[in-house]
């Protein structure tokens, strides 16, 4: 929001934008007298109360741009996770507010945001990135409706999603791992190498890079074999901490394999060699996933790893493919959907056999072939 003093004759006037209008840009103007500081004392206590208290305008006056900022600011920043957060707000910037913050909120019909919508699907965005666009400002003109009661109905409910061409998954859309690209990996993830523990625990365990930096020693019992999921490392403003998972179905107990156990039980014991070696010059924290001096591996350093590895085995390889790797081969050897649900943290079966779809026409392939050969002893 911009605000400026200018004289006019004898007297000082302030002046701020208040946003748009039905297309017309609307601006506060008042004179104040004759001193150019009091002119601009006023401006910065009218723009302040404008900003505390303005957004609570009249339902017929208020602008969705304006709405959208209160609804962001009251809601959004309150409820939803930081992730989520800086999706929202690029949607509403780089996307909503310049198409629909010109509108009154009253004057909003699913007309207008129809072909919102269809020219956002007609620029060529993706159905995820369409998605989300639509889902923002859904959300927002629901809560119009209530409690707040800018609304007597939500137009967005009506508005259609335009029809992509559903593809399956497959196998190298997912960069599914072959086993001789796991025993190059594997090779070139020798100890002391800061991709070494995460990518063991990526292709053991099937978790995303933010809960394998985020992992905890505190979260591991090595005796029962068991692994706690319940935190994640995320980019907050530049600055790595620690946060919630994606989702509340990622909040899980992963049982860990014998190999996996005696490859975290070697780690600790370096991680301990390292400590006397470093001294007082020894990063000391809980976390699994560290550096040799014992600072804190990130998901950006698993990536500038990642792709120094790809460079050298030429191998199409991302994080996120160990987690692939890990549901298809235990799907493949007959694991169940369910189990494979939980071990991933998926929040309905359904996403799991969305996502490998290609997997589960083979399984039923393979089912019939059972039958058939039961019933074959029927002849």
């Amino acid at each position: 929001m911009r605000g400026e003093v200018r004289k006019r004759g004898k007297n000082w006037y302030y002046r701020f934008d208040m946003g748009i209008v039905d297309g017309k840009r609307q601006r506060v103007e008042r004179v104040v007298g004759p001193d150019k500081k009091e002119a601009e004392r006023a401006l910065r206590a009218a723009m302040a109360e404008y900003e505390n208290t303005g957004l609570h305008f009249e339902p017929s006056t208020i602008t969705l741009a304006d709405f959208m900022d209160y609804w962001y600011k009251e809601y959004a920043e309150v409820n939803l996770k930081h992730n989520t957060l800086l999706a929202y707000e690029r949607a509403i910037r780089l996307q909503i507010k310049p198409a629909l913050g010109k509108y009154r909120l009253r004057s909003l019909t699913p007309a207008i945001l129809q072909q919102f919508v269809n020219d956002l699907y007609r620029e060529g965005y993706a159905k995820q990135s369409l998605e989300i666009f639509a889902s923002v400002v859904n959300n927002a003109l629901r809560q119009a409706v209530h409690p707040w009661g800018y609304l007597k109905d939500n137009p967005m409910q009506y508005v259609i999603m335009p029809k992509y061409d559903i593809r399956k998954t497959t196998e190298k859309d997912l960069k599914i791992l072959p086993m001789e690209s796991l025993k190059k990996i594997n090779e070139y993830c020798v100890e002391g190498n800061p991709l070494t523990i995460p990518f063991q625990l990526g292709l053991h365990t099937g978790m995303r890079v933010s809960e394998v930096c985020g992992l905890m020693w505190k979260r591991i019992d090595l005796e029962r074999g068991t692994l706690q999921v319940d935190q994640a490392m995320i980019n907050k403003e530049g600055e790595w901490v620690l946060g919630t998972t994606k989702t509340v179905s990622s909040e899980r107990q992963i049982m860990l394999g014998a190999s996996i156990i005696n490859i975290l039980k070697k780690h600790r014991i370096w991680l301990k060699k390292n400590k006397l070696k470093y001294g007082v010059h020894y990063t000391d924290s809980d976390h699994v996933c560290v550096k040799e001096c014992g600072s804190i591996i990130t998901p950006a350093v698993v990536k500038y790893n990642t792709s120094k590895m790809k460079e050298k085995l030429g191998i199409d390889f991302n994080f996120h493919s160990l987690r692939h790797t890990h549901a298809t081969m235990l799907m493949e050897n007959g694991a169940k959907v369910k189990d494979i649900q939980a071990r991933l943290g998926h929040s309905r079966s359904a996403i799991t056999i969305d996502t490998y779809s290609h997997l589960t026409q083979k399984m039923q392939d393979e089912t019939i072939d059972i039958f058939e050969q039961a019933m074959r002893e029927l002849e």
